[in-house]
């Protein structure tokens, strides 16, 4: 139960830099920290204490197997978390580009 209020003590940090900071790089940090909080959420949600990784073997009895989705679905949003990244220190730099600051106070108040 501990892990659990950790993730979810992980994700309040992430959640509170995305609420709460006016650069976007810290905004973009929070975001990869919440993401990779529920990751971590997912994976040990499908955690059992001495599991077997779920690998055939036909003289082994199934007794006590580990999960394989919640790791593969982590797996896939580990590679869409890359995208997104990526995709949001793109725009990051062309807003540095075109205002000159990072500070989204100061981008808003150049609104015009």
């Amino acid at each position: 139960m501990k892990v659990y209020l950790l993730c979810l003590g992980l994700f309040c940090i992430g959640l509170y830099c995305i609420l709460r900071k006016r650069n976007i790089i810290k905004i973009i940090l929070g975001f990869i920290i919440a993401e990779y909080a529920v990751n971590l959420f997912f994976i040990l949600a499908a955690y059992r204490m001495e599991g077997r990784s779920p690998i055939f073997a036909p003289d082994a009895k199934i007794v006590n197997m580990v999960d394989a989705l919640p790791q593969a679905l982590v797996l896939t949003a580990i590679a869409i978390g890359l995208a997104n990244v990526a995709l949001l220190i793109s725009i990051a730099l062309r807003i540095y580009d075109k205002y000159g600051t990072f500070d989204i106070t100061k981008i808003r108040e150049l609104r015009g």
